[in-house]
């Protein structure tokens, strides 16, 4: 876990860096475009679920050099960006989001919208988290919401933010991926009846790649 205040540490000129890729999106509405993604360390909503519990701690990841990270974006060949985490909102965005946009890179953020916007986004999927629910100025502004279900109750938790978002942001169930075998009927259920959302599936799993 980190303290809110390490988000006051950094200008956005240097980032924690857990890992840099290049492979597909593997969930939600982009799923299978190529995108270079980085995951930024530093979290402190702590999912029981989460997948990428390694990030949580900032401290323990290097800080590198915001425009390093952009040029190696720039030298993978990749035409757009997923800045995900931990949560990585609670560092500055906008240095590195200026920085690949001159390079006319494609923006996306993967965020829980627990913490200030900052940045210049293309895509903004929005998957909320019942420890530290999202800010109303992200709610508005989400493109994609993503709602993680783990059991019957998420339902509910869904339908909180479907009311909260824009009219035009896409909305989507995703299966807890421990609980998959457990849930997937539930919500197959859920949208037949409720046909407005659609179910994500991490096919990135599936195809054992990052």
């Amino acid at each position: 876990m980190v303290e809110k205040e390490t988000v006051l540490i950094s200008d956005g000129s240097m980032l924690p860096v857990v890992e840099e890729f290049f492979s597909l999106q593997g969930e939600g509405f982009q799923t299978g475009r190529a995108a270079y993604f980085i995951r930024l360390g530093g979290c402190d909503i702590g999912c029981s679920w989460c997948d990428s519990r390694f990030s949580w701690n900032p401290n323990v990841h290097p800080m590198v050099e915001t425009e390093m990270i952009i040029n190696r974006v720039i030298e993978s060949g990749a035409d757009s960006v997923v800045v995900t985490g931990g949560e990585p909102l609670m560092w500055t965005l906008d240095f590195l989001c200026d920085g690949l946009k001159r390079k006319n890179i494609c923006t996306f953020i993967e965020t829980s919208g627990a913490y200030p916007l900052t940045g210049n986004w293309n895509w903004i999927c929005l998957s909320p988290k019942k420890n530290m629910p999202p800010m109303d100025e992200i709610c508005k502004v989400a493109d994609e919401l993503k709602v993680i279900i783990q059991d019957k109750s998420d339902f509910e938790w869904a339908e909180k933010y479907h009311k909260l978002v824009n009219s035009e942001c896409r909305l989507y169930l995703q299966p807890e991926w421990s609980r998959f075998e457990n849930i997937v009927p539930e919500i197959v259920e859920y949208i037949k009846k409720n046909t407005i959302w659609r179910i994500s599936l991490q096919v990135h799993k599936y195809m054992h790649i990052p």
